[in-house]
């Protein structure tokens, strides 16, 4: 299997051309990978980004866009900026919460929901032919069994509880007016350009870096998937959308779940890595984290629909994810 850059092109890739592309989120983990596949297609590629952000990801990309500051809680400068744009398909990723130091409730809620509202009610004032709005796992909450789309939802963080919203709020906008409004509900993606202090990225550099390890919460489960295998999920969504009930969600996962300890063992199998790690519990009080025992995700629906499944098992794709970092390091000083 290919590197990120040497990866051919997907059918539906190459369909998809001659469309103004709007992505928020493009300086996030997902959101960047996402804006990497499309940058040489044939598409007008706008991305809106904080006044703040860390363009890390994208710094060599990013004379190939469009790139307008916008703050998504700002309903007005949100309606100019759509206006003025005219997106047909809207990547919706921007995110706040999903690491463990953000922990602002208000920043949470606003970033989340308010700014999916704002964006969602800005582009359906001027039409388009696709949302695609990015839900997450935690939305559903502690639960004793895969989780499907048609479960209660039962978050149990400040991050779940708006995700949830603003899925909600998308799946109703959808459902009542009709319009291609859908959710891909994401499990927890990892691969290529992921942020330094998340697990397996954490876990890589300092295997490469023969650093010592601390780890917690070994036996916490997660439903890991890799990152290319996502981002043909949202290629595939846009070619099957139109047999799409409109609002929908689907899923996005591997079907599968590893402990923590699990993808350490794979990772140090696979960087030859001989230093024992120093195990730990994790003090706070992140009942998602404390009470998990079951984190998988049921992707029957994804595959019945969207006639999409993981391509990469566990192993393949921490061992291409592997071979990425250790050709860019140098973004991990």
């Amino acid at each position: 299997m290919e590197s990120m850059e040497g990866l051919k092109l997907i059918k539906t890739h190459n369909k998809l051309k001659d469309r103004k592309i709007l992505i928020t989120g493009a300086t996030g983990f997902v959101g960047a990978n996402l804006l990497r596949k499309l940058i040489d297609s044939k598409n007008d590629i706008h991305i809106i980004i904080r006044s703040t952000s860390n363009l890390w990801r994208i710094n060599d990309i990013i004379d190939k866009v469009n790139t307008h500051i916008c703050d998504l809680t700002n309903r007005e400068s949100v309606e100019k900026l759509v206006l003025k744009i005219k997106p047909q398909i809207i990547f919706h990723l921007a995110v706040y919460g999903g690491y463990q130091f953000q922990k602002e409730s208000l920043k949470i809620i606003n970033t989340n929901f308010i700014g999916t509202v704002n964006l969602l009610d800005a582009c359906t004032d001027i039409g388009f032919d696709c949302f695609i709005n990015t839900g997450s796992s935690s939305e559903y909450g502690i639960t004793n069994k895969p989780m499907s789309e048609n479960d209660l939802l039962e978050p149990v963080n400040d991050y779940g509880i708006a995700k949830a919203g603003a899925t909600l709020y998308c799946q109703a906008i959808g459902r009542r007016e009709k319009l291609p409004i859908f959710t891909l509900r994401l499990f927890s993606p990892y691969g290529y350009y992921e942020g330094p202090t998340r697990l397996i990225s954490y876990l890589i550099i300092s295997c490469l870096k023969n650093k010592e390890l601390k780890i917690f919460t070994p036996d916490a489960v997660r439903d890991f998937i890799f990152i290319e295998d996502l981002i043909k999920a949202y290629f595939i969504f846009l070619e099957k959308r139109g047999n799409l009930l409109s609002g929908d969600i689907f899923n996005i996962g591997s079907g599968e779940q590893n402990t923590v300890k699990e993808i350490f063992e794979i990772i140090k199998k696979l960087t030859k890595y001989t230093k024992k790690p120093q195990w730990e519990k994790m003090e706070n009080d992140n009942r998602e984290i404390k009470n998990l025992k079951i984190w998988i995700a049921n992707i029957s629906k994804s595959k019945k629909f969207l006639n999409w499944s993981p391509e990469y098992s566990i192993e393949n794709g921490l061992e291409e994810t592997i071979k990425w970092y250790r050709d860019h390091l140098y973004l991990y000083v």
